[in-house]
């Protein structure tokens, strides 16, 4: 199949899942409109509200928002007034940071440790020396155009979310709720130091989106423009080996026997991959011993779930049941994420169980029920119900996740977490897909299950993404670029390190091009 994890199948008959990835935000708008996504099939459906976290208690308390900026105060002025008016200063602050960020997501990151000495000879070095340096100056236009704010984002990057949560928030179920987008994908817990960064990569989105028809969709769309723009897309052909020849990537071999020659080669595989298993002994030969190191220790840690649930109705919560009359309906905190958690210290509860090797005994759980926007994905009456759960370890004592029943005592405690808060869910399930970190890596070659494809730390972001010296798409063998999630500027459902990459390599060999009389390749 096409489009990688975003990808839409229908693995129970007649329910259509976004089986892995499964929400829209961070995909740059830049590429829906060079490349004419809406006009390829592309549609976007705003979930609003955007989050709901219930109690298990009935009547108990509960918080819905992402419906618009009053509705927000209002929900969190039922537990703190004080809480209402932080929130929105609380959020005008990250958008500070995120507006400086934004613009540095479509740039590659400069290569610190090459701006000095400058080559002294050599055009083609020469040349790239000042499109790092180049980048190097937006860099830090825009990280120092924060003035006053930049102490305030330095501390971020390298704080825990807890600090930031606490400093600005009494609420409990307020700080539990936005702690999520701090650990989601990430074997860290909310305590953990730049889990704060974390927060803020997945707040700087903006509003999320479902899209009609699943994640497949937009791989549908972008493939689309793809033919049109008179690419040649195949798939059913694994990659067994990229290729080198006389110092350069020249294509790559298939499993089964085939070549597939081609002057530049782009990985959007995991980099622990492209530059591991998947390279040719004459490629891994060109690779810096330091480099070499560097990619060996990159962390891939994950703790992370993915369960894919057909149901035959809503849950329906405990704390806020379905009016009267309308009992099976759609209501509108079933349109969002809906998070289990009411105070931080269950997040940190379930990563102890992780760090100390067991999956949480009560795991972190985000639903999300893209059906309830998008008719095309179930029969009626019926619905699509997707689950993110962490924390569970890679490695499992006793057989691991193939031991008979593994994955469903894990799937159990899941289900019994929401079953508290909404009675009869498990009774409405009529089909699972559970993935784990292990089923996450044979199907989607996401090493170790590490949705991001390596860990979104400080130590692994921007020009150490994924590791100094190949943060700016080329690698040390000509003609062989990456342009995944583990290159800057991470994980997500994003296409900036693809769109970057591309640009990385129009420049790498525009002049190329133009002496041979390929200019049209630019276009």
């Amino acid at each position: 199949m096409l489009g990688g994890a975003a990808v839409t199948e229908e693995v129970i008959p007649g329910f259509k899942f976004s089986r892995a990835s499964y929400v829209y935000s961070l995909f740059r708008p830049q590429i829906v409109a060079e490349l004419e996504l809406h006009r390829h099939g592309l549609t976007l459906l705003r979930r609003a509200p955007s989050s709901f976290t219930p109690t298990p208690r009935h009547g108990g308390p509960s918080l819905l928002l992402g419906a618009d900026a009053a509705s927000d105060a209002a929900e969190i002025g039922r537990f703190s007034k004080a809480d209402a008016r932080a929130y929105e200063e609380y959020n005008a602050l990250l958008e500070r940071y995120s507006a400086a960020l934004r613009p540095l997501l479509d740039v590659a990151p400069p290569d610190l440790g090459a701006l000095w000495p400058p080559p002294l000879r050599g055009r083609a070095a020469q040349a790239r020396w000042w499109r790092n340096a180049r980048d190097a100056l937006f860099y830090a236009r825009h990280l120092l155009g924060l003035g006053a704010a930049l102490p305030g984002f330095v501390e971020l990057l390298a704080a825990p979310a807890s600090k930031l949560l606490h400093r600005w928030f009494e609420t409990p179920i307020l700080k539990a709720t936005l702690a999520t987008d701090a650990v989601v994908g990430a074997m860290v817990a909310p305590s953990t130091p730049g889990s704060a960064y974390v927060l803020l990569y997945h707040v700087m989105a903006g509003a999320w989106y479902n899209v009609r028809g699943g994640m497949g969709a937009l791989s549908g769309a972008v493939a689309a423009a793809a033919r049109e723009a008179g690419a040649e897309l195949v798939a059913g052909a694994p990659v067994a080996r990229i290729l080198v020849e006389r110092g350069r990537a020249v294509g790559v071999a298939l499993e089964g026997g085939g070549e597939v020659r081609a002057p530049v080669v782009l990985s959007t595989a995991a980099p622990t991959l492209t530059l591991g298993p998947l390279l040719s002994a004459e490629g891994r030969a060109l690779l810096p011993p330091r480099l070499a190191a560097a990619l060996r220790g990159v962390s891939v840690a994950s703790g992370s779930v993915k369960i894919n649930l057909a149901i035959s109705a809503l849950p329906n919560f405990r704390c806020k049941p379905s009016p009267r009359g309308q009992e099976g309906a759609p209501q509108p905190w079933h349109r969002g994420t809906i998070h289990f958690e009411e105070d931080m210290e269950q997040l940190e509860a379930a990563f102890r169980d992780a760090a100390g090797g067991a999956p949480s005994a009560r795991p972190m759980v985000e639903m999300t029920l893209p059906s309830v926007l998008d008719d095309t994905l179930a029969p009626p009456g019926k619905h699509v119900c997707l689950l993110f759960v962490q924390y569970a370890p890679y490695d499992l004592p006793g057989g691991g996740w193939d031991a008979p029943g593994a994955r469903q005592a894990f799937a159990a405690r899941v289900y019994k977490i929401i079953e508290d808060h909404a009675p009869g869910f498990t009774a409405s399930i009529i089909g699972e897909d559970i993935l784990t970190p292990l089923d996450l890596e044979r199907v989607f070659s996401l090493p170790r299950g590490n949705i991001c494809h390596a860990s979104m730390t400080v130590d692994q972001i921007a020009f150490l993404r994924p590791a100094e010296g190949v943060a700016r798409y080329a690698t040390p063998v000509p003609g062989l670029f990456l342009g995944g999630a583990g290159a800057h500027p991470g994980g997500g459902v994003m296409g900036a390190a693809g769109r970057n990459a591309a640009r990385a390599i129009i420049e790498e060999h525009e002049e190329e091009w133009a002496r041979e009389g390929l200019a049209a390749a630019k276009k």
